[in-house]
């Protein structure tokens, strides 16, 4: 099943643009379609590959700081190509 998942990291911390930028650039190391804007990051791929992949990186984010917030929603299909027509 292919998803589509929406995360904005938070650090709660002085320096909070470091640990994004680390998670966004170990995101696009990955074989996965990686999409950005100025609030989000969205990510594509299959369920199975997909979610043991985020488990581990979200894992090594909040290791990396003391405090932070990940919001994170899961579409269930690849969203990748929409485009509003409104």
């Amino acid at each position: 099943m292919k998803i589509s998942v929406e995360l904005t990291l938070m650090p709660l911390q002085q320096d909070f643009e470091t640990p994004i930028i680390d998670f966004i650039k170990r995101l696009r190391n990955s074989k996965f379609k990686v999409l950005e804007n100025p609030m989000s990051t969205q990510i594509y791929g299959d369920y199975l590959e997909l979610m043991p992949f985020l488990t581990k990186e979200i894992k090594t984010s909040f290791e990396q700081q003391e405090n932070a917030v990940l919001n994170l929603k899961i579409v269930t299909s690849d969203r990748s190509t929409y485009e509003s027509n409104f």
